[in-house]
């Protein structure tokens, strides 16, 4: 099987795949409750031992949203951000130590509309390595790369039914990889890039 290769045009079809996909999951919740926060999560590429690799984080067991789950280094817009794309990279910058001048940005997923009233942007960049990442303790407990080829093997992905006010909506969830779990929202912008490869 031969390796992932990013293709040339990848920019090119983040843009026209969001704007075909528009925004929000399929899920069957009262959105009017309350709104929506905007947010956005990295999806750092990077290239490691002869092929591509996507960088995960798993987040600390302490936080108020999300503990313990493995994600994207990302957060909540907060209002000195110009823009989503400079809200994924302070937040990368403050959980792992990823500086802004090393990311070259390719583009931008749709956003997607979590059960936990998040709006969240995924970023797409590259980043180098070997890299010296900063880890912040009190949000992240480990940070792991997976490569694309792993995560695009169909065995190594299946959709579970969750039940979510009184419907079933079907989650997506990746094998264990080095015991970590990719699931959610987080293995749903996974698979979306993955179309685009």
């Amino acid at each position: 099987m031969s390796s992932i290769v990013l293709p040339d045009d990848l920019g090119n079809r983040l843009l026209a795949f969001s704007s075909a996909q528009g925004v929000g999951l399929e899920y069957n919740f009262p959105k009017g409750t309350k709104p929506f926060r905007p947010a956005a999560v990295l999806m750092a590429l990077l290239f490691r031992d002869g092929q591509w690799h996507l960088l995960y984080t798993h987040r600390a067991e302490n936080l108020h949203d999300h503990s313990g789950q493995v994600s994207f280094p990302g957060g909540s817009r907060e209002a000195q951000d110009e823009n989503i794309i400079e809200t994924a990279l302070r937040e990368s910058y403050e959980e792992v130590g990823v500086r802004p001048q090393d990311v070259q940005i390719i583009g931008q997923l749709p956003s997607l509309e979590l059960v936990s009233f998040f709006e969240v942007t995924p970023v797409v960049g590259v980043i180098p390595w070997p890299y010296a990442f900063n880890i912040s303790h009190d949000e992240v407990a480990r940070l792991f790369t997976v490569p694309l080829d792993w995560l695009a093997r169909p065995e190594n992905l299946v959709y579970k039914d969750h039940q979510l006010m009184g419907s079933a909506i079907r989650v997506p969830y990746f094998a264990p990889y080095e015991g970590e779990v990719i699931w959610g929202a987080t293995a749903n912008m996974t698979v979306d890039l993955l179309k685009l490869l």
